[in-house]
């Protein structure tokens, strides 16, 4: 078997155990001679994989019965809308923090529906961050506050979340179950599933239940978060396979110790790669160092001359992904939950190389 250290933002590595386990019940499901991706949504089989990837994802956050666990589709993108769509009509404002690429995609999807109110923007901010707390100053009666609490572009973090009047709405698509935090503190979380749940396909809501009632019935059904949970995300066949892999992936995340324990192996991988970085004159990172992401780990070379050999010759060392997203270039290392310890030391390791040849 040949595989590599994949770097990548998203769609991201995933677990090898996971993997191994994917492709040993792929073509006959526990000897029922077809694969999950063949058989029912409404089967007895199915049913289990559904109903172990809720109970997972509400032991691994603490998820009481208060919130409803939903399997939608469309990514973070589709929520961009749908949540304006159930909480921003009649009027209503809603409040936003602007942190980067991500975050303002989500402005612009919610100002198409309703009024929105930007409380905190560094958004294009050299070197990056999030908004720190002191900066939120909150509309009388919003309908709810938006946060995107890991920026994969910018590599920026919020290490606190904010607490807040009206309901805390989350995109958490690149560092959900990468720690512990309070679910009561937000009124819904999203996340796409290609960085830490699994592969793309499938996006995980949590949502209070009497907020998700609040929606109007005039929106059509399908967008309306009620519909999903008088449903238990069956309202249409959901992505079936994607879903088996996050909840052999959670399962995975229960088995390394749970949140806390993957929470301490983040710290300790992001500590390495951010020890290299600050030692050298070489590179640079550019997330101020009090809102440095542990998911996506930005820094520069000296040139992009420097910078395209860097990544041209970590691909021949088979680390793989390493090229800072397009809108704004540089490096960027991906070390998500299932990147093991020794990809980042191999990076590490590499790093030193380069420089000693090219410095």
């Amino acid at each position: 078997m040949h595989r590599i250290y994949n770097f990548s933002a998203g769609p991201s590595t995933l677990p090898l155990e996971v993997l191994q386990e994917a492709q040993e019940h792929l073509v006959d499901y526990h000897g029922a001679g077809l694969s999950i991706m063949e058989d029912s949504h409404r089967g007895k089989a199915y049913d289990a994989v559904h109903e172990e990837a809720i109970t997972n994802i509400r032991e691994l956050l603490g998820v009481s019965d208060d919130y409803a666990v939903l399997f939608l589709t469309g990514g973070a993108t589709g929520q961009f809308a749908m949540i304006p769509m159930n909480f921003l009509q009649d009027g209503k404002t809603a409040d936003y923090t602007n942190s980067g690429a991500w975050a303002a995609k989500a402005i612009k999807e919610a100002q198409r529906i309703g009024n929105v109110n930007v409380v905190a923007d560094c958004g294009k901010e050299i070197p990056t961050r999030v908004p720190a707390l002191s900066e939120l100053t909150h509309t009388d009666g919003a309908a709810y506050v938006h946060i995107t609490s890991n920026e994969t572009i910018s590599g920026a973090q919020w290490q606190e979340f904010p607490a807040t009047e009206a309901p805390l709405v989350a995109d958490m698509s690149s560092d959900i179950l990468s720690r512990p935090f309070d679910v009561n503190q937000f009124g819904l979380i999203y996340a796409g599933a290609q960085k830490n749940l699994g592969p793309a396909g499938v996006t995980l809501v949590i949502i209070r239940k009497d907020l998700a009632a609040r929606a109007s019935d005039s929106i059509p059904a399908f967008y309306r978060y009620q519909t999903h949970i008088e449903n238990n995300s069956l309202y249409n066949t959901p992505p079936c396979f994607p879903i088996y892999i996050l909840m052999l992936v959670t399962r995975w995340l229960k088995a390394q110790g749970g949140l806390q324990a993957m929470a301490e192996m983040n710290r300790r991988k992001a500590a390495l790669l951010y020890s290299a970085i600050d030692a050298s004159a070489f590179y640079s990172g550019t997330a101020l160092p009090t809102y440095r992401s542990l998911m996506n780990v930005t820094f520069r070379l000296p040139s992009e001359e420097l910078e395209k050999a860097f990544v041209q010759a970590a691909k021949e060392r088979e680390m793989a992904g390493l090229k800072g997203h397009r809108s704004v270039g540089g490096i960027r290392a991906s070390i998500y939950n299932a990147m093991p310890a020794a990809g980042v030391e191999a990076l590490v390791s590499f790093m030193k190389e380069f420089e000693s040849e090219h410095g």
